[in-house]
């Protein structure tokens, strides 16, 4: 039985297969002494190199930082030896989205960490079907971390996705919550968050992350142009400044954006942090729920 309508997973399934390609050559580049800033470029090189395009921006999270850290324009950063590395990416053909993450220990010595991340996501595909209940998908992933030692980051969870909707209203937490059930031929990103730290994250001062949330007229120039290449480029998935420094220039880019953040036309994602600076891993994949399992897309 297809699940989705033939178009949409014909979409879905053409996006997997470049998400797979993608984990593959980032899983290469990540390394230490290697630039975050040219690890982004060439995930999102390759994705739209692939015929697809990238869903978001390619967040490269390491160690505290659970979440929202996209590489600024000429950033100086590089891997450490003694880091935890999230890499979270997303892949759309015609608007449908594969989101996915893996966790890199370069230091070798938080492998039960990851090992607690990639569990929770493994029991949790095992455990979804149409009829479950979210909460009873989040107690899952919450024994999984907790049973290893380590806590759920309970104020992160997956989300159901949509055309061009990277968060399309349904939530899967990673703590014993919720009450969505769910039906047959939702697709959903599932993805588990495991911590040293005391399970929660609040915002961080960085940001580089966007989104258009109300379009409508205005009048600079500068954030006419702007704005009329986001909605042609992006529409209401997240981009990154830096993509908007490529294109005009940083400081047209400083100045439109926030001339559109004032207006409330585009909203920002500030880096994620773990409250107590505990390390964070991060597992993650997209599925769709079928009768009496999941189907794992990528």
């Amino acid at each position: 039985m297809i699940l989705v309508e033939e178009a949409e997973l014909k979409n879905y399934l053409e996006a997997a297969r470049v998400a797979n390609s993608v984990r593959e050559t980032a899983q290469e580049l990540v390394k230490p002494g290697a630039s975050l800033l040219e690890v982004a470029r060439a995930v999102e090189s390759e994705i739209r190199g692939d015929g697809a395009k990238p869903a978001f921006p390619v967040n490269i999270s390491v160690n505290d930082a659970a979440a929202h850290y996209t590489p600024k324009t000429g950033d100086p950063a590089v891997f450490s030896e003694k880091d935890v590395v999230k890499i979270d990416y997303g892949v759309h053909v015609n608007g449908f989205i594969i989101d996915a993450a893996f966790t890199v220990d370069l230091s070798g010595e938080n492998g039960k960490l990851v090992e607690a991340a990639e569990a929770a996501l493994s029991d949790a595909t095992n455990t979804i079907k149409a009829g479950v209940n979210a909460r009873e998908i989040g107690a899952v992933i919450e024994k999984a971390i907790s049973s290893r030692g380590f806590k759920p980051i309970e104020n992160l969870c997956g989300h159901s996705l949509g055309e061009f909707l990277l968060h399309a209203g349904k939530e899967i937490p990673n703590v014993a919550r919720g009450d969505y059930v769910l039906c047959e031929g939702d697709v959903f990103a599932v993805e588990p968050f495991a911590t040293t730290g005391a399970g929660r994250v609040e915002d961080g001062s960085y940001c580089e992350i966007y989104s258009l949330i109300n379009v409508r007229n205005v009048r600079l120039p500068q954030s006419r142009k702007v704005l009329e290449w986001l909605v042609d480029e992006c529409e209401t998935l997240p981009f990154a400044k830096r993509w908007v420094d490529e294109k005009f220039s940083e400081a047209t880019s400083s100045l439109a954006l926030a001339d559109l953040r004032r207006q409330e036309i585009v909203r920002d994602y500030p880096i994620l942090k773990e409250i107590n600076k505990g390390l964070v891993a991060q597992a993650e994949c997209t599925l769709v729920v079928e009768k009496d399992s999941c189907r794992v897309l990528g």
